[in-house]
């Protein structure tokens, strides 16, 4: 994730680490292409676009997670009140 986008996933660095386009990957999920022809059209191998995946899927649970936290803190500095009970 980069500072000015803190919710994008960052791609870049992920392109880095397998040595592959991964917003190419990325743009041919979202156009609904299987990963048998991914495969096929890049030559990347079954078990680093699994890796991939994997890792795009966790940056973006640790983002959802992210802002449900930084909402739930929000909501609860928001609704602060004395207890008297």
């Amino acid at each position: 994730m980069t500072v000015d986008m803190p919710w994008k996933v960052d791609d870049k660095e992920l392109s880095k680490k397998y040595r592959t386009n991964v917003g190419r990957l990325i743009r041919a999920w979202k156009r609904g292409i299987s990963d048998q022809e991914i495969i096929a059209k890049t030559g990347i191998t079954p078990a680093t676009l699994h890796l991939i995946k994997q890792d795009i899927e966790l940056t973006h649970r640790h983002i959802r997670l992210a802002q449900k936290k930084l909402k739930l803190a929000q909501d609860q500095s928001a609704s602060i009140r004395p207890d008297f009970f």
